[in-house]
């Protein structure tokens, strides 16, 4: 029953994309920027940013006037990268709507770097060493740049479904986190005052714009591991899932979540494929562990926030492997946890976090966002805005074949970028003769170097982009000889 309600997911996220080249417009509709002539002019921008995937502003446009106009578009102070990003919510939003059961909402911050910024008009990222002076005292670089906190919306198998919250900043100041911990303890600052305050407001927003918070499922790392998020959960309706790295006092507060774990017997086990040092595959044994837990909050904050019942999951491997680090799973959610089948879900549910992982690897090695060369932290953000869209797209390109492989072609390509498919790139033997959504996403990777023979993985993401880019040349040359011809 639950493969048959996997699959029905699957084919309505597919189904709910519109055809072609139209896809732009429905990642648009909802967009209000002010004017008519600026709405014509992002989807024109979209446009030729996806046909030149990871080139310059000029390289895109073509031409002075293009270009020239892209600035402006990127200098209008009349909306922001909301603004941008708005319809693509929607959109995300509707998919949500179609796909049936839990989707989880995976939460990641990544940075981005400009070498050649200036910290008065970008902002900071932070400090790293780079050496030492003459004296031997160390030297600093303030790195410039930008932070971006987002919500990948992912169905249970993997099909990233579009943004539902997306956070801009940079930093004015920096200091060391043993130099804060002399002054306060930083449990007992409020959140509200820290950084940590993005992780609840990125969930205010998303359930807000999803509508339905009892299907969503929060999935984050350790540095989510907040408990004023689990709080926020709780009084919002939703659901979540973090790994843990807070030992916690549990009970009547004489214990820690640790202790009392180590006391649960081993429920079972569950095999994994993991690479070893050299990414050579290994096989790894997990011991499972889980218990409801009476769990405090921080001593500094007991008169603001309740106890929590939770569920504690720990997955480990009982001995260290040799080549690799070893396997500790600490997780906690607020779901129900009977039986060994539903922990290795809730581990399979936690695995897909990685996601978001991918999403920022296409905005960095795809759309090289770190070489762009605007000058203001507005533009930047506003053109990060755009290619949060053009990532997705290529990124949910890259997992429908996986999930849904006998989808027709129609929920992606146009029927001349199918012919064009056909002539030049040619099928195996081994091909099935269906047109099959996976066939022809499977001739767009070959574009991108994708070998495609027997034992070969699925296509990735970065092949994925190659092949799309490669294709947007290919129906340009073919559009202007039509026009020739014609």
């Amino acid at each position: 029953m639950l493969e048959g309600s996997e699959r029905t997911s699957d084919s309505i996220s597919v189904r709910s994309c519109d055809t072609g080249r139209s896809w732009i417009d429905t990642e648009v509709a909802g967009c209000q920027l002010g004017g008519r002539r600026l709405g014509k002019r992002l989807r024109l921008l979209l446009g030729q940013l996806e046909q030149a995937a990871g080139s310059p502003l000029p390289l895109a446009c073509q031409d002075w006037a293009n270009t020239k106009a892209a600035y402006r578009f990127l200098s209008d102070e009349r909306f922001s990268e909301d603004a941008l990003l708005r319809g693509h919510f929607q959109a995300t939003a509707d998919r949500f709507a179609s796909t049936p059961g839990l989707v989880l909402v995976v939460q990641d911050t990544t940075e981005f770097s400009f070498r050649w910024a200036k910290r008065e008009t970008i902002g900071a990222i932070g400090q790293v060493p780079i050496g030492r002076d003459r004296n031997g005292k160390p030297r600093i670089l303030t790195q410039c740049g930008l932070l971006m906190h987002g919500s990948l919306v992912v169905t249970r198998e993997g099909l990233p479904l579009g943004l539902a919250g997306v956070q801009f900043w940079s930093r004015k100041s920096f200091k060391g986190t043993n130099e804060l911990k002399r002054h306060v303890n930083p449990t007992r600052v409020p959140i509200e005052d820290k950084e940590s305050i993005r992780w609840l407001s990125s969930l205010t927003q998303s359930t807000k714009l999803l509508g339905d918070p009892g299907r969503c499922v929060f999935v984050g790392d350790r540095e989510n591991d907040i408990y004023e998020f689990f709080c926020a959960a709780r009084e919002a309706g939703t659901h979540f899932l973090v790994r843990t790295c807070v030992d916690r006092l549990a009970d009547d507060g004489h214990r820690t979540v640790t202790r009392l774990m180590a006391r649960v017997p081993v429920s079972g086990q569950h095999k994994i494929e993991v690479p070893d040092a050299k990414g050579r595959p290994t096989t790894a044994t997990l011991q499972l562990r889980f218990r409801k837990i009476h769990i405090l909050p921080p001593i500094g904050k007991q008169k603001r926030y309740p106890p929590l019942d939770l569920t504690v999951i720990h997955a480990s491997e009982a001995r260290k492997p040799r080549g690799r680090a070893r396997i500790e799973w600490k997780l906690v959610t607020d779901l129900p946890v009977n039986s060994v089948r539903s922990a290795v879900e809730k581990l399979r549910w936690y695995a897909q976090r990685w996601k978001i992982e991918l999403f920022h690897k296409v905005l960095k090695s795809g759309c090289h966002i770190e070489a762009a060369r605007l000058r203001t932290a507005e533009r930047l953000t506003k053109l990060i805005a755009l290619f949060c869209i053009l990532a997705w797209r290529v990124f949910w390109t890259t997992m429908v074949a996986r999930t849904t492989p006998c989808a027709q072609t129609t929920a992606v390509l146009t029927e001349t970028e199918v012919a064009l498919l056909d002539r030049t790139v040619r099928d195996r033997p081994s091909t099935p003769a269906a047109a099959t959504l996976s066939r022809y996403l499977t001739k767009i990777a070959c574009l991108g170097g994708y070998l495609a023979r027997s034992r070969d993985p699925p296509p990735g993401i970065i092949v994925m982009w190659r092949g799309w880019s490669r294709l947007a040349d290919m129906m340009f040359g073919a559009d202007a000889m039509q026009q020739n011809c014609g």
